[in-house]
């Protein structure tokens, strides 16, 4: 296997701004302009047009989202409990970088981040209101609210995840090839990973990654606004969100030129503490025993309901409930994957392949399990005993239905000032990072390009985000993830299979490796028993 760098460098004027592999960021570049122009041409009627780009891929790719989550997730476990669990990333004699609470941390802080803080509340409410099944206000549908809730954000979300950061960790850190999307597939096409079918495939996941990252910075100033209207009166509109979106891309780009180290490191560290503190508040203050309890009971109700949950298609229903919801979810796990992937992948080396994807489904899984039921679930306890109106907040705009949950218990106007502040924190987080991965993407695999290109990415993030608000707000965020997930999805597949490839490669080799070992060993055993005899005779 060859090792190369497929970056062709600019020319030497340029070199200490851009370092980039010309045919993945021109091409991706220009697709992102040409999306944004039209957009701004267009205008308000970009809404419809999002709606009905929307309804259509959601009712004929539906079916094609939930089969491929299911496929991805039974993989990732199929790789765990199998054989291949055994080989470690990095090789042989590769030990993990980081503790395993430290390694934890980091997994969680990835995945969760704006919308977790965005539909904690809404979510669950919503559901309530307006339920797949079962009549809307009761208590069967408060109970099947949170199995919606938590199928959404549960182990198929980290099912994906896992399935590409381990691709990704595995061909960058064992096979010595670059941190891309494209070397994962290297085995079913071998160099032309480097030629013209490999950047297609980065520069799809470079559009796929940034449109998955633009959703997440448009939920995010959205409720950021909701969280001001709400604490100092500034209006809720479009233009106050494309205002803030370039305050705090502003303040992103700032992290990017700090580093990874400087500003990521230390933004992620403020996350957690500030995220652990508002989870802990909410569990003292709001219904202590109904939050464990119904975190016992909504995680018992998922795991016995599991397989229906995970393969509805509400084919019998004939509703369309699923396209606004699950198959949403499912295209923005999918392009937002690249992303918490190649992060994952960077701070795994020397894990087992079965720690790595244990790691990433189980212990990431039950902490947001943990944060919406206590959100979620003091919402929907709220609602059930006739002491707030949390829904009709979340129907009427679900940016706010996390400032309403606070303001039901004491002191919350600080609390709703830290949520807010948290979501900012989250959204710098998100832009860095995901300018840094974008970054390498179009750079080749290189990890340390220069500073002005990540700031291109984090400016790009956010002009992406605002241009989608001003064109069609929620619906084109979502439409956007499901536009770009759906042909991600089917590189996914491919991705799965190609993994499986490599990895049978990489284990028969290691047990060859295994067993002359063991015959040397063996021989070294009879040599040193015939020696001593030997001597034994000459004495």
């Amino acid at each position: 296997m060859k090792e190369n760098n497929p970056v062709e460098k600019t020319p030497s004027k340029w070199s200490k701004y851009f370092e980039i592999d010309h045919w993945v960021f021109w091409p991706a570049s220009i697709i992102i302009v040409l999306f944004i122009a039209i957009t701004l041409i267009v205008g308000k009627p970009m809404e419809n047009i999002f709606i009905n780009i929307q309804d259509r891929i959601s009712e004929y790719g539906g079916w094609f989202f939930v089969l491929g989550m299911n496929v991805f997730l039974i993989f990732s476990l199929y790789i765990a409990l199998s054989k291949f669990g055994e080989i470690r990333l990095g090789g042989r004699t590769a030990r993990p970088e980081f503790k395993t609470l430290s390694w934890f941390a980091m997994l969680f802080s990835a995945g969760m981040g704006i919308g977790i803080l965005f539909w904690s509340v809404g979510e669950p409410v919503l559901h309530y209101m307006n339920p797949p099944i079962g009549t809307a206000e009761s208590v069967e549908a408060a109970q099947n609210s949170m199995k919606f809730t938590f199928l959404h954000w549960g182990f198929h979300a980290w099912g994906v995840y896992a399935l590409v950061g381990m691709s990704l960790a595995f061909f960058t850190f064992n096979k010595k090839l670059p941190l891309t999307i494209s070397s994962v597939f290297y085995p079913l096409i071998g160099e032309r990973v480097n030629g013209k079918l490999g950047k297609m495939i980065n520069v799809l996941a470079v559009v796929a990654t940034l449109f998955g990252l633009a959703t997440s910075l448009g939920l995010g100033v959205k409720q950021v606004n909701a969280g001001l209207n709400y604490l100092f009166n500034v209006p809720d509109s479009v233009t106050v969100q494309v205002i803030l979106i370039i305050l705090i891309t502003l303040a992103a780009t700032g992290s990017v030129v700090a580093g990874l180290s400087g500003g990521v490191k230390r933004l992620s560290q403020l996350n957690i503490i500030l995220a652990a503190f508002f989870l802990l508040f909410m569990i003292i203050v709001g219904p202590t025993l109904f939050i464990f309890g119904s975190f016992v009971q909504n995680a018992g109700a998922y795991f016995q309901d599991f397989f229906v949950l995970s393969f509805w298609t509400e084919t019998y229903a004939q509703t369309d409930w699923q396209k606004g919801w699950t198959v949403f979810y499912w295209a923005w796990w999918i392009s937002w994957s690249p992303f918490v992937g190649m992060f994952i992948a960077r701070i795994s080396r020397g894990r087992t392949l079965r720690q790595f994807v244990l790691g990433v489904l189980v212990v990431p899984t039950l902490l947001t399990f943990f944060w919406l039921s206590a959100f979620g679930g003091s919402a929907l306890f709220l609602e059930l005993n006739n002491i707030g109106d949390i829904g009709t907040a979340a129907q009427e705009n679900v940016a706010t239905s996390l400032f309403v949950l606070l303001e039901q218990f004491p002191w919350s106007s600080f609390m709703s000032l830290l949520g807010v502040i948290l979501v900012i924190s989250f959204f710098v987080t998100s832009s860095d990072s995901g300018s840094l991965v974008v970054d390498s993407l179009t750079a080749g695999g290189k990890l340390d390009a220069p500073v002005a290109q990540r700031i291109f990415w984090a400016l790009t993030e956010g002009g992406v985000a605002a241009v989608l608000l001003l064109g069609g707000g929620l619906v084109a965020l979502q439409t956007a993830s499901i536009i770009t997930g759906l042909p991600f999805t089917i590189i996914l597949l491919v991705m799965a299979y190609s993994l499986h490839k490599g990895l049978t490669q990489e284990y028969d080799k290691v047990l060859k490796y295994s067993q002359k070992q063991e015959r040397k060993t063996y021989q070294e055993i009879i040599g040193e028993m015939i020696s001593k005899k030997e001597k034994k005779q000459s004495l």
